[in-house]
């Protein structure tokens, strides 16, 4: 039986792209090379708690959010629908509309708060 494995990766991944940081920003945060943080976001890194942590802390996120992310929660979609097939389309506007805005209010916060920092507001 195999054992389920966590996409640590793939959520420092979304949780860096929902907080608007590159990839070079993030590996000069926690002192890595751009390859090697990459290496954590492909999920061929295995990560110390501590590193999960310090990721946690940039990302200004829980580190339970990392382990246990799910975009239904933090954005609310609770009536996505997936179709599958070649030529089909989702058409469901209202759960991308709240998506995006969701997600231009964070960028607008974290925007602010950045600006708050370097001493520009």
């Amino acid at each position: 039986m195999d054992t389920p494995t966590l996409n640590i990766g793939d959520n420092v991944k979304k949780f860096r792209e929902l907080k608007g940081f590159t990839r070079e920003q993030m590996a000069d945060y926690l002192n890595l090379s751009v390859s090697a943080y990459g290496n954590i976001e492909r999920n061929k890194t295995d990560l110390t708690i501590s590193r999960i942590q310090q990721i946690a802390e940039i990302l200004e996120v829980d580190m339970s959010q990392i382990l246990n992310f799910d975009a239904s929660q933090v954005f609310n979609i609770t009536h996505n629908e997936v179709i599958q097939g070649t030529n089909s389309k989702v058409e469901n506007n209202h759960n991308v509309d709240t998506y995006k805005e969701k997600y231009i209010q964070m960028l607008e916060a974290d925007n602010l708060r950045l600006k708050k920092m370097v001493g520009e507001v």
